[in-house]
C-alpha cells in the first residue's frame, strides 16, 4: 500500500515538472531561436565590414592652412573649455565649447553648414566611387532609429548601392558622425534581441533579460529533474541501496 502510494505520489511530481518544463519551452523557445540565431550571426560576421570600413577611405586627407586668427581673439559668449578643428568645404574652423563654429580665418560665426557642404564633408571619408543618390535633413530620431543618440539635427547622406548605404554629417558642428547600411542593420536588430533591451540596446542589467535569464535556468534544472525522477537507472541504483 505505501509502495502504491509512493510510486503515485512520484507520477505526480513527475507530471508536474514535465508540464512545468512542456510550457516553460514552450514560452521561453522563441526567444532561445533568437539568442542562438543572433549568437550564429555574430560569430559569422566580421565587425570592421559591420561598422562600414568596407565604404571608408583607408587614408583620410586633410588640408594644410596657415596663418589661422587665435582662438583667444573671437570672444565667444562663455570662457573657452573645449576646442576642436575642423575642415569644411576646404575651409578651417574652430569648434567651441562644442556650441559654435569658428572660420579659423575671419573669426565669423558659422551657424550650421548647408547641404553641399555635407556632401564635401562626406567624400572626405566615402569612397570616391559611391554615388550620392539624395540627402535629406533630420531634426529628431526615435529610440530605434538608426542615427540615435548622435549629434543632431544631421544631414543623411544616401549613396546609390544595394547595401543601402547612409553617411550621416552633424549639422551643428559639420563633423562626419557615422554610416549605416544593410548589414549594420541586421546587426543592430539582432543585437537588440540578443541583449533584450529594446529600448538602447547595450543595457544587460535590464528587467527583460534578468526574468527570462531565471526562467532558462528553471526550464534546464526542470528537465534535469525531470530525467533524474524517470530514470529506470537512477530507480535501480535507488532500489539497489534500499
Amino acid at each position: 500500500m505505501l509502495l502504491n502510494i509512493g510510486v503515485m505520489a512520484n507520477r505526480k511530481i513527475s507530471l508536474n515538472i514535465r508540464k512545468t518544463h512542456r510550457y516553460l519551452g514552450l514560452f521561453l523557445g522563441i526567444q532561445f531561436l533568437f539568442w542562438t540565431i543572433s549568437g550564429l550571426y555574430f560569430s559569422w560576421t566580421n565587425l570592421d565590414e559591420i561598422h562600414g570600413d568596407q565604404f571608408k577611405k583607408t587614408d583620410v586627407k586633410h588640408s594644410g592652412f596657415y596663418n589661422l586668427i587665435s582662438p583667444s581673439s573671437l570672444n565667444p559668449e562663455d570662457p573657452i573649455k573645449f576646442i576642436e578643428f575642423r575642415e569644411i568645404a576646404n575651409e578651417p574652423y574652430y569648434f567651441i565649447n562644442n556650441k559654435t563654429l569658428f572660420n579659423a580665418n575671419t573669426g565669423t560665426v558659422k551657424n550650421e553648414i548647408n547641404e553641399n557642404e555635407a556632401i564635401i564633408i562626406a567624400s572626405q571619408f566615402i569612397k570616391e566611387d559611391l554615388t550620392v543618390s539624395y540627402v535629406e535633413k533630420i531634426t529628431e530620431t526615435g529610440p530605434h532609429h538608426e542615427y540615435r543618440e548622435r549629434l543632431l539635427p544631421a544631414y543623411v547622406i544616401s549613396y546609390d548601392t544595394k547595401d543601402n548605404l547612409k553617411a550621416y554629417v552633424s549639422i551643428t558642428d559639420g563633423k562626419f558622425q557615422t554610416v549605416r547600411h544593410r548589414n549594420w542593420r541586421w546587426f543592430d536588430f539582432l543585437w537588440m534581441t540578443h541583449t533584450m533591451d529594446y529600448e538602447g540596446r547595450d543595457d544587460f542589467n535590464n528587467k527583460i533579460l534578468r526574468a527570462f535569464s531565471l526562467l532558462g535556468l528553471i526550464t534546464v534544472m526542470s528537465g534535469f529533474t525531470l530525467w533524474f525522477i524517470s530514470s529506470k537507472t537512477i530507480r535501480r541504483i535507488r532500489v539497489f541501496f534500499k
